[in-house]
């Protein structure tokens, strides 16, 4: 968004929709933290005006508490074995501890949009910090494995609140020229978190029983609650908008089938389980249809849906959510695929294996913030098209090196660039797709953004893992010994990481700066048509 205004120690009212503009008993700390986004005077990084002092806690309650919650998401991987001999359950039982975290996520998500026009943020943030903390507390001490599954749906549900809140907050209270910078920090969120997810798993596993996995996120949940509710303060003002029940069931069908029948292409591809899973699938897909028809409607007729669909028809918004979820894809199967081959193949153990993957996730955390400030100089693609081109070269080296006989430090040195790479498509990707919608959509922008990346997630895991089985069922019956089996499947499962990196190479190539972008401070955002159809 463009602005006239000049920089100067207060942060004058604002006009957007839903924004307080004063008069409430927390009107001065409001007054502090509100319009920050549309300021260029104004930053939340270091040196700044008095709003600083209260916007830096809450960005970086919401980031810590963020980067547990998808560190949980993952945190599982490595640990799937140890749990089927503690809990006296099969594989595909233990399965379901993803499946039915993913299934919660895909569920939840598409509401937040409705929750945080509907509620304070505050209030979200307290009832996603609750949830996620109670899950944690039953999990670190379930006994059996159905109170270890309710646990995960617990948590879920705080996880699916916490992220949209985070990327809004963001968008909400940061300056356009700080924001790339703390978009940084969100991105490291969103691409290190879940891989260092087995690299924590294997070390607690080595020297604990899996109980800890849980107990050591709970002092950090614990403070960052407390910290976030002495900080927090309400920068919208709650509307009493309608929740439309169709559309939640028409959501949570929809998109919960689709999850599931996408968690169970293994299954469909070894024959053991077909007609149910291809059902489901068909029911998501027609829900899906339905519940996206129904937006569109309630939307011209004036209602309030339960997700804007509107975010899709800003072109910027839809090419950059559609690079990052083949990113996305791609970087969860590899995180997935990467420990099988290395157990299969190479034979090392679960610490040697979380090791391997820690330096590659250890590098795109450190690059993100260094990428999002320097997007604020250069714009999004002279970032992007080199990240997403790097994640392609490395899947098609992982096809051309990884076999039976390859070493750790090769392995290293592959997951480092794909860390690299994905640093720099998460991050600016992130600011310039959201950014580029107008305020009254970002919450509904963000839901859409995380929802997505709940399927791709699901989509990258689910192909990578059929691929890696299908080959490596090929070349067990050409002959092939166990080891080389897996080996071979993984390069099958690389092979499709490649494509899609090379189909995402072809999309950036047509981004374009956002319009709220300083060198086009003329420009407003891109507009969003003014007819309703998606």
């Amino acid at each position: 968004m463009s602005s006239t205004r000049q920089p100067t120690g207060e942060f004058p009212a604002v006009e957007s929709p839903g924004i307080v503009a004063g008069g409430s008993a927390s009107a001065e700390a409001e007054a502090a933290t509100r319009d920050g986004a549309d300021d260029p005077g104004t930053t939340v990084v270091g040196g700044a005006p008095a709003a600083t002092s209260k916007v830096t806690p809450i960005i970086a309650v919401l980031v810590v508490s963020a980067f547990v919650m998808i560190l949980n998401e993952t945190l599982l991987s490595v640990a799937l074995p140890t749990l089927m001999e503690s809990l006296s359950i099969s594989a595909v039982t233990a399965q379901w501890l993803s499946t039915g975290f993913m299934l919660t996520m895909a569920v939840v998500i598409p509401t937040t949009g409705f929750l945080m026009k509907r509620l304070s943020v505050r209030t979200v943030f307290t009832v996603a910090m609750t949830l996620f903390l109670a899950g944690t507390v039953f999990a670190a001490f379930a006994p059996t494995f159905p109170v270890l599954l309710a646990a995960r749906v617990v948590q879920a549900a705080g996880t699916a609140m916490v992220l949209p809140l985070l990327m809004t907050t963001v968008l909400a209270l940061v300056p356009i020229s700080a924001r790339g910078l703390v978009m940084g920090l969100v991105g490291v969120v969103i691409s290190a978190a879940p891989a260092l997810g087995p690299s924590i798993s294997g070390f607690i596993l080595e020297h604990w029983s899996w109980h800890y996995l849980f107990v050591m996120m709970l002092p950090i949940i614990v403070v960052a609650l407390i910290i976030g509710l002495l900080f927090m303060r309400n920068y919208t003002e709650p509307e009493a908008v309608r929740l439309d029940v169709a559309s939640v069931i028409l959501s949570a069908i929809g998109f919960g089938g689709v999850v599931y029948s996408l968690s169970s292409i293994s299954a469909i591809v070894e024959g053991s389980s077909r007609l149910v899973p291809l059902l489901i699938a068909a029911v998501g897909v027609v829900s899906l249809a339905l519940f996206s028809v129904r937006q569109v409607r309630m939307h011209a007729r004036g209602g309030e849906p339960l997700l804007d669909l509107r975010p899709l028809r800003v072109r910027t918004f839809t090419v950059s959510v559609l690079v990052i979820l083949m990113g996305f894809a791609t970087m969860l199967g590899t995180v997935v695929a990467l420990p099988l081959y290395m157990t299969g193949s190479l034979g090392i153990s679960s610490l040697q294996v979380g090791l391997t993957m820690l330096p590659g996730a250890a590098a795109s955390g450190v690059l993100g913030p260094l990428v999002g400030a320097l997007y604020d100089r250069v714009g999004p693609r002279p970032i992007v098209v080199p990240g997403i081109t790097l994640m392609a070269i490395v899947c098609w080296l992982e096809v051309l090196l990884l076999d039976a006989d390859s070493t750790q430090g090769l392995v290293i040195a592959l997951n480092i660039p794909l860390g690299l790479g994905m640093a720099m498509v998460m991050t600016p990707l992130m600011a310039l797709s959201l950014g580029a919608l107008p305020r009254e959509l970002y919450g509904h922008g963000s839901a859409i953004l995380n929802t997505l990346q709940q399927l791709a997630g699901a989509l990258g895991t689910a192909v990578f893992i059929a691929l890696l089985t299908l080959g490596a069922l090929y070349s067990t019956e050409s002959g092939a010994a166990p080891e080389v089996a897996q080996a071979d499947g993984s390069t099958w499962a690389f092979a499709f990481g490649g494509v899609l990196t090379t189909l995402a190479v072809g999309l950036a190539l047509t981004l374009r700066a956002n319009p709220a972008d300083p060198e086009q401070a003329g420009d407003s955002q891109e507009k969003v048509p003014a007819d309703s159809a998606v």
